[in-house]
């Protein structure tokens, strides 16, 4: 294994999460770069919060700050999406 291999931003597990929950489980077929878009803009919305394990971060996170990162990410996620969707030249959703 690779040095760092498993240090990674916990914000990116918990926007793909969202996206698969709200985005790819909805009737909509939606075009891989225009998921990828949204996760990238989602992801520039909020801080970094970089750990090793996912399962080492809610021992370290205060009283309800678990909730407070799924809100950020829940209106960063929106944003994204609506910034995605006004800008029809880009990657899209299929019909």
């Amino acid at each position: 294994m690779a040095l760092f291999e498993a240090v990674h931003n916990y914000y990116e597990h918990l926007v793909y999460h969202h996206i698969r929950e709200t985005l790819l489980d909805s009737n909509k077929n939606y075009d891989g770069r225009f998921l990828e878009d949204i996760a990238c803009l989602a992801l520039n919305q909020l801080p970094a919060r970089y750990v090793r394990e996912d399962v080492d971060t809610g021992s370290f996170l205060a009283e309800g700050e678990l909730e407070s990162m799924e809100v950020a990410v829940n209106n960063a996620v929106q944003f994204a999406l609506d910034k995605v969707r006004s800008h029809p030249e880009g990657p899209s959703e299929k019909p």
